[in-house]
């Protein structure tokens, strides 16, 4: 593997890591002709992580939000691709190590992003799986239709309750959507698949350890999103931090719940890539990064997206959501593409402009017609934010086939109460309770 392209030797390297949200916006932005581009990320593809939730709960495969990386880029010619996985970053040396060989750059746009915190317990993870990746939904899909196709060959009373028990931890966007995609399986698409067991009767909780869900929503929004829960059969448990967690079973301090499925939707971190580097880090680990994005003492290199923690020019803290990174990644761009042009004409370097934030607003959806939003002052709620959820969310997503497959799916999901993506990989049930041996 070689980052600088034989044909010219004489460009400045900046090398990309990660192609979240804030790598690909960089990569999309920069095109400086002073410099030779390398991208570098573990998978092939870029994840749209937003929908993740929705390959979690069988409403989308995982081709549908995600594309190829070379197929975004194809044809640009000073972009190198890479899918490997970066071992160690040395600021001071300017290098990134890849399977032991270290490789020069010139500039650095850390892009890692973040993964699932568990607040200093670290083994609550084999137990509570995180939503940060097309293997996490995938395995978290499979549990959730795994555990209701045992509940179908279950005569244990207890163990079968434990079975159509399904328990969210974060009240957040993503443990709100996740609850309310789960509720809406559970109790309204599959309630006719099965002939021994009622998934009517499944029971949902979602536990968040603050006074309210959706904590940088406007009250309203927050308690609108509860009672939207609540009617779609969801148990929402308020001011109610988690103990422990451990095997079919989460502790709080008043009681066990005792569930098949964990899922853990309550808090991230900064990618241990970048949480190795020596650099100032906020409570949560992730990179307090100077008000242009750089790394304080390392002027060359640059870290973006959610892991990441930037008061911007205004004094507000840039929240930890794709369109923040997309602004990073276009911001950086410029600036790095600024300093190659002066640097060809021999002038010295422009001053560096502070990043602004520019938020578009937030918003979550709750399920079918359900939603919360609030943009430019203004909150909406139901049919109205649903529409604006769909909108921007096809908006944001990658690709032209991807657009087309999410509209067609979401349109057959929502005119036949259905959801195609419903086929267990895995061979976790080998044997189902009461299921005939092969000779019977």
């Amino acid at each position: 593997m070689e980052f600088r392209n034989d044909l010219d030797r004489t460009k400045k390297i900046v090398a990309v890591v990660g192609a979240g949200f804030g790598g690909l916006s960089f990569c999309q932005k920069f095109r400086s002709p002073h410099a030779e581009t390398v991208l570098v990320d573990r998978q092939n593809h870029h994840l749209f992580q937003p929908l993740l939730y929705q390959v979690a709960t069988a409403g989308l495969s995982a081709p549908e939000i995600a594309q190829p990386i070379r197929t975004i880029f194809a044809g640009r010619r000073r972009l190198g691709i890479f899918m490997e996985k970066v071992e160690v970053v040395d600021l001071a040396a300017q290098t990134l190590q890849v399977r032991g060989t270290a490789y020069h750059w010139d500039y650095l746009v850390l892009a890692a992003g973040a993964v699932t915190s568990y607040f200093g317990h670290p083994e609550w993870e084999q137990h509570a799986p995180g939503l940060k990746s097309l293997a996490d939904a995938g395995r978290i899909r499979n549990d959730i239709l795994q555990a209701l196709e045992r509940a179908e060959a279950e005569t244990n009373p207890a163990e079968l309750t434990r079975l159509l028990t399904f328990v969210v931890v974060g009240g957040g966007p993503t443990g709100v959507e996740m609850a309310g995609a789960i509720a809406e399986l559970t109790k309204r698409v599959m309630r006719r698949d099965f002939r021994r067991i009622d998934p009517t009767k499944a029971r949902i909780v979602l536990i968040e350890a603050g006074p309210r869900l959706l904590a940088t929503f406007h009250p309203k929004l927050s308690e609108h999103a509860k009672r939207d829960l609540e009617r779609l059969g969801v148990e929402v448990l308020l001011s109610c931090p988690v103990r422990d967690v451990r095997e079919g079973a989460v502790q709080l301090d008043h009681e066990t719940l005792t569930a098949d499925n964990i899922i853990w939707a309550a808090g991230v971190q900064a990618a241990p890539l970048m949480a190795a580097l020596p650099v100032p880090k906020d409570r949560a680990g992730r990179l307090q990064v100077q008000p242009d994005c750089s790394l304080p003492g390392f002027p060359n290199a640059f870290a973006l997206g959610d892991g990441v923690f930037l008061k911007d020019a205004k004094g507000q803290i840039v929240p930890g959501v794709a369109q923040g990174a997309i602004q990073m990644g276009a911001h950086v761009a410029k600036i790095i593409t600024a300093e190659l042009e002066a640097a060809s004409r021999g002038a010295p370097p422009p001053a560096r402009p502070a990043f602004k934030y520019f938020d578009k607003g937030s918003m979550a959806t709750i399920g079918r017609s359900r939603a919360v939003a609030q943009a430019a002052g203004l909150r909406f709620t139901g049919l109205a934010a649903w529409a604006m959820w769909l909108g921007v969310h096809l908006l944001f997503l990658v690709g032209f086939r991807n657009r087309l497959a999410v509209l067609l799916q979401w349109f057959y999901a929502y005119v036949t109460f259905r959801r195609g993506a419903r086929i267990i990989w895995t061979q976790a049930v080998d044997r189902l309770p009461g299921a005939p041996t092969p000779s019977d």
